[in-house]
């Protein structure tokens, strides 16, 4: 679909912040709010716009931390449907976050998360490796982020450690 300069302008911004007022949305891309308003409407209906998301630090939340992992995940792609249909039956699970189709080594990337090691680590021995087109998995567990969807964690907090020379 072909977009205008200012529909794209608007996706950019909102990309950036979804939670911008509309006044200020209005200004940036010089429309009125109604046009604004319709605009975003459009986008949305049209699923150009898929959703509005928060990223949240867990780390700072008193025991709620959980695990995220990423599993690259090679398969035998199915005649006539490729790899669409093995990756709507992993993504059609509650623990995946995100599925993703790569090039390289591995044909899919899939995104989890979970409680604790031993869900993760359950989730992919019971529930994907177990599925047909599965040839086998890889698991990298995320130990910390330090930049998610282009926010960076840790901004604020100055390194104490001492800087040691030779």
């Amino acid at each position: 679909m072909q977009l205008t300069e200012k529909e794209l302008d608007l996706l950019q911004i909102i990309e950036e912040n979804g939670r911008m007022n509309i006044d200020v949305l209005s200004k940036m891309v010089e429309l009125t709010e109604v046009e604004t308003e319709n605009m975003l409407q459009r986008l949305e209906e049209k699923r150009i716009i898929v959703e509005y998301g928060a990223v949240i630090d867990w780390r700072k939340v008193d025991n709620f931390e959980g695990v995220t992992a990423m599993i690259d995940v090679k398969v035998t792609p199915k005649r006539e449907v490729g790899f669409d249909e093995i990756a709507k039956n992993i993504y059609r699970f509650p623990e995946v976050k995100s599925v993703y189709l790569m090039s390289g080594a591995y044909d899919l990337s899939v995104v989890i998360e979970g409680k604790s090691l031993s869900q993760v680590a359950n989730f992919v021995s019971e529930k994907l490796s177990t599925l047909d087109s599965v040839i086998s998995t890889t698991t990298h567990f995320i130990l910390k982020k330090y930049k998610h969807d282009g926010t960076i964690f840790d901004q604020g907090e100055d390194d104490r450690r001492i800087v040691v020379s030779p």
